[in-house]
């Protein structure tokens, strides 16, 4: 059987690495091999990546996205692209955009210029839903114009611009997914709940930006995984598709769970200045992907929720690094 050789770009970070062990795990197709490129920023994790590192099917490769000179020889090796190699914290992007900028739209162009050469079949883009922008009423459907208001945001639209100019200026098959807000195990903690999970377990305060009424849609990282596989199975050339998670929450209502689910009371809450730029709501219209792909969230966000707090409580040594990795989000978690 001929398989198809798929290289994963940030396959170590936190949806990346769950898409390789999707992928090459038990329950996955017996007919792809994964190349997996990382330039092991602080967000990658090495560990993440231990389930599936002696498959004959797994390769490793340390380098950067936006090195031609490493790109281009692997690019060759390989039939197809899924694309998740980001700057991702909105926090670090208003605070030092270059390197958004350099990883997010200068890596991506390295990447479509080396699928291009050397005739890759498709190229899978993961984005997010904030390129949109903040939505008061209603859901972002695929046809909505990009209103970011972030540097992350903006470096996320340039780069799914550019990947679509690819399709339409070369037909180069190019596949873009934005996602909602994921949470799960294997998150890095400066995301809102690994950030608030880790310091409760550790019986530490936790910041919650302005009134905590900013509002997000919540996808399982299970969810998220099996949307982006059936784009890459089934979607079509030079087409966006939302991947919604179908939990709507305040940032209020998310930390009570979190208390609750943690042990912990209200006093643990701290409530810090809002940061610049904070989009009140995102929300995704997922219809199309449930449409023409069968994509639907089947992960109930009570039981996720549940699942992902024990994963941090049970793999302390995972997040708790020497370096004390929750202090690594500047004291605000992104949301």
């Amino acid at each position: 059987m001929s398989q198809t050789r798929i290289l994963v770009t940030g396959g170590a970070g936190f949806i990346g690495s769950h898409y390789v062990r999707t992928l090459l795990g038990p329950l996955g197709p017996d007919d792809v091999s994964v190349t997996v490129l990382d330039a092991f920023t602080y967000a990658a994790n090495p560990a993440s990546l231990d389930e599936v590192r002696d498959s004959p099917r797994f390769r490793l490769v340390v380098g950067d996205i936006c090195d031609p000179e490493v790109v281009g020889p692997l690019m060759a090796e390989h039939d197809e692209v899924v694309h998740f190699a980001a700057e991702s914290h909105v926090d670090r992007s208003l605070s030092s955009s270059a390197e958004f900028v350099r990883t997010n739209v200068m890596g991506t162009q390295v990447l479509l210029d080396a699928a291009l050469h050397h005739g890759i079949s498709t190229f899978v883009h993961v984005s997010t839903d904030e390129v949109y922008g903040s939505v008061p009423t209603g859901s972002s459907t695929e046809e909505e114009s990009v209103d970011p208001n972030s540097p992350y945001a903006a470096s996320k639209a340039a780069s799914d611009l550019l990947a679509l100019v690819y399709h339409r200026s070369h037909d180069l098959d190019v596949r873009v997914t934005r996602c909602s807000n994921n949470y799960g195990h294997h998150q890095f903690p400066e995301k809102i709940v690994p950030l608030f999970v880790t310091r409760l377990l550790q019986g530490r305060k936790v910041p919650l930006y302005g009134d905590g009424m900013n509002v997000r849609d919540w996808l399982h990282i299970d969810d998220h995984i099996r949307g982006i596989e059936l784009v890459r199975t089934r979607g079509r050339a030079g087409e966006i598709y939302n991947i919604g998670g179908g939990t709507e929450l305040n940032n209020r209502e998310l930390t009570d769970r979190l208390l609750q689910a943690c042990g912990a009371t209200w006093d643990q809450v701290e409530y810090v200045e809002d940061r610049k730029g904070h989009d009140r709501r995102y929300s995704v219209d997922w219809h199309k992907a449930h449409t023409e792909l069968g994509y639907k969230p089947q992960k109930d966000f009570a039981e996720g929720l549940a699942e992902t707090v024990a994963w941090y409580r049970d793999h302390r040594e995972w997040w708790d690094r020497a370096d004390g990795t929750p202090d690594a989000a500047a004291g605000a978690p992104a949301c």
